[in-house]
């Protein structure tokens, strides 16, 4: 029987050296993120009015998106609030900002400063996102000191649920991340390792656990629309609905498996006036198929509004088509 071989003290040393590299490697592209981003977080400290003068009603972080003063953050930072406060940078400064739009059902908000020479992030795309993935989560909760975590990207297409009054939606494909997060980093910046901003960390999911909104095409336009009209239009169908499988005849016909099956039709909208009714199985709106109540909510872009479109359906086993024109969501 032979014995174990035993590790030499050079070998150990090589190891040892390995490890402080890659320990080296790691350290210093954390801290190349942060220098990169550290002037575009700024602290938010929310302020509300009453007829006894403004008291603080909460904080948040947020990111630099143009120069002349654009800030992104998280919803619920200002929401329910005056919509001002105060934004602090790593610099010194100290300016005072207003909300310019806010969309509950995306937690995004934007925000604007006086100024002209700040200095923007540069957005990314958390769709190239790999499970695995270091990213860095900055933040700002203290005013003049950034607040740093790293960490990995623990899960990707997770799903958030949003509300604005009685509209419930859901946030599609949102980022968790082991990077751990306090409140007062919620609006902050989720970077990847080159520094582009891949999303908005917006929630505790518990001890050790973040999520963030990505940053993507969709989020994308939420964000110019915020910017250029203030508010974020979605079309409306209104209906309550769930994913279900089609009858196999009908998957065999129309080589579909799955549709969305109407469980509510609001009274007098624009389902109601197309002729929709419970228990019927959609399965395409605009020419696009839909499986899930998700599939459905992805469609429903402004675009769409006041625009008749065709809505495929099963109805007591039988394909029907309709006409439907969304209204505005309100």
């Amino acid at each position: 029987m032979s014995a174990t071989p035993t590790a030499t003290p050079d070998l150990e040393q090589k190891v040892r050296e390995n490890d402080l590299e890659a320990l080296d490697a790691y350290s210093r592209t954390v801290t190349s993120v942060v220098e990169r981003l550290a002037h575009s977080v700024a602290n938010l400290r929310v302020t509300r009015r009453t007829r006894r003068g403004s008291y603080p009603a909460g904080a948040g972080s947020g990111i630099v998106l143009t120069p002349d003063g654009f800030l992104l953050t998280s919803a619920h930072v200002v929401s329910g609030r005056s919509g001002e406060g105060r934004a602090s940078f790593v610099d010194g400064r100290e300016l005072r900002f207003t909300t310019v739009g806010s969309d509950p059902l995306s937690d995004l908000a934007v925000l604007r400063v006086d100024a002209s020479d700040l200095t923007p992030a540069e957005l990314g795309d958390a769709e190239r996102l790999r499970v695995g993935q270091l990213v860095v989560a900055i933040g700002n909760p203290n005013g003049f000191a950034g607040s740093v975590t790293a960490g990995v990207v623990s899960a990707l297409g997770r799903s958030l649920p949003a509300r604005a009054g009685e509209t419930v939606r859901i946030i599609d494909n949102v980022i968790q991340t082991d990077a751990s997060l306090n409140p007062g980093n919620s609006g902050g910046a989720l970077a990847d390792s080159i520094g582009h901003v891949v999303g908005v960390n917006t929630a505790l999911a518990g001890i050790g656990l973040g999520l963030a909104v990505p940053i993507n095409a969709a989020t994308r336009k939420v964000i110019g629309s915020l910017m250029t009209h203030g508010h974020v239009r979605r079309a409306y169908l209104g209906i309550g609905g769930d994913s279900r499988p089609l009858p196999p005849r009908v998957q065999a016909q129309l080589g579909i498996e799955r549709g969305v099956e109407v469980v509510e039709v609001v009274p007098g909208s624009p389902a109601e006036r197309a002729g929709l009714r419970p228990e019927d199985l959609i399965v395409t709106v605009d020419g696009k198929r839909v499986a899930g109540a998700g599939d459905l909510q992805r469609l429903m872009v402004g675009e769409l509004i006041g625009v008749p479109i065709r809505v495929e359906l099963v109805r007591n086993g039988k394909p029907i088509e309709l006409e439907l024109v969304p209204a505005e969501l309100t």
